[in-house]
């Protein structure tokens, strides 16, 4: 399984297991089996009977209903991307997501880019098919079947024989899918969950290093894990005594997760 290194604003490398071809083909079809279950539920449950007589027949608005109940099935990897944050319910059941090329969540361009160039990775070769359908050439049956499945698998073979696992959607969106279920945990790292809107309370925490900090992040976080109260105002009095730092926290807790977060935002933006 190839892997993946990104080097951190904190210069810490860290490795993700890139989803291989199958991996990411046993995804795509559980999610086209929910598809296709859908459409089946569609077709066999809703009465399409009651919605002409709805519209009087008119075969435009007809066709307009038609449209709006296969809308989920057309954006389903899309939105599913968007909601689950990288993830579509065939991808989450595998344990996959999509990341940026710099393991960063992808914006929702990058995700729409993703959508839309599925086009070129799955029917590539549709409009040629369609032309040469059209020219009456019913003779060339092979032809016609290997321009249809060389289209439907122009993104398998990208994902195959690109170095990153990358089909087109990827590579333009710069975005890859990873294994979730790796030895390297987001937890395990100097790095902290922070919003865009973060507003940083210590600005000492600079004087730290990249080591004090992965130092405090496993002291602190096995020290919450066995109640280790003691272990904790030690913690925080060796970083008041480094950094200078005037606590304006009542919880050394909460002191501590927000010298971590201060760090984590200063280094990334500095």
């Amino acid at each position: 399984m190839k892997r993946l290194q990104i080097k951190t604003a904190q210069n810490v490398n860290i490795n993700f297991s890139l989803a291989d071809v199958w991996q990411r083909l046993f995804a795509f079809l559980i999610d086209n089996v929910l598809k296709f279950a859908y459409i089946y539920i569609a077709i066999s449950f809703l009465s399409f009977k009651l919605f002409s007589t709805a519209v009087n027949g008119d075969s435009w608005s007809v066709k307009a209903i038609d449209i709006l109940i296969f809308l989920p099935v057309t954006f389903y990897s899309l939105y599913t991307e968007l909601l689950l944050g990288g993830q579509t319910i065939g991808k989450k059941l595998l344990h996959l997501k999509v990341i940026n090329i710099d393991g960063f969540k992808p914006s929702t361009l990058d995700f729409v880019i993703r959508w839309f160039l599925r086009v070129i990775d799955f029917n590539l070769f549709t409009l040629l098919f369609i032309y040469v359908a059209s020219l009456g050439l019913d003779s060339e049956v092979v032809l016609l079947v290997v321009l249809f499945l060389f289209g439907k698998m122009f993104g398998f073979f990208l994902i195959l024989f690109t170095n990153k696992h990358q089909r087109f959607g990827d590579i333009i969106a710069n975005t890859v899918v990873i294994y979730l279920k790796d030895d390297v945990k987001f937890s395990d790292t100097i790095l902290e969950n922070i919003s865009t809107k973060y507003v940083p309370t210590y600005p000492n925490v600079i004087k730290l290093s990249d080591n004090d900090a992965r130092i405090i992040k496993n002291t602190f976080k096995s020290a919450k894990k066995f109640n280790d109260y003691e272990t904790v105002i030690k913690l925080r009095n060796k970083i008041i005594e480094v950094t200078q730092i005037t606590s304006v926290h009542k919880s050394d807790n909460d002191f501590i997760d927000t010298v971590l977060k201060d760090y984590n935002y200063y280094t990334q933006n500095m």
